[in-house]
């Protein structure tokens, strides 16, 4: 249903150094980086770009973004590289049987605030 998503970030350079190391352990990598008009801009996914951020101004309040793992382990590799990476902690890798029995997910801040997730459906 989405093709795509990204914002604004404060610190470009931070931002991508970030997140590439938060998404090396989901196997997804920055497939797009210019400059176009002034605004500098990085896409990350795997086959396409489908995540991206920007120069521009940020958003006043953060927003939720999942990403798919393919297993528990790579979501505590998420977690534990975003925490490395200069990220806060906001819900250790765990168990979330609320959403369904086998919901495996681990939620970070990133460095503007934003509540991103990896996320695993697959059982243990």
């Amino acid at each position: 249903m989405i093709d795509h998503a990204g914002f604004a970030v404060s610190d470009f350079a931070a931002a991508k150094a970030f997140y590439t190391a938060v998404f090396a352990p989901l196997g997804i990598v920055v497939l797009a980086d210019f400059t176009h008009e002034g605004e500098h801009h990085a896409g990350f996914g795997k086959d396409k770009p489908d995540f991206w951020i920007g120069t521009g101004k940020p958003a006043l309040s953060g927003m939720h973004l999942a990403f798919t793992a393919q297993s528990r382990a790579e979501v505590d590799a998420f977690h534990a590289a975003a925490l490395a990476a200069g990220g806060k902690d906001n819900g250790a890798p765990g168990l979330r049987a609320h959403y369904h029995p086998n919901y495996y997910g681990a939620f970070v801040f990133d460095l503007d605030g934003n509540n991103i997730e990896a996320v695993c459906h697959a059982p243990k």
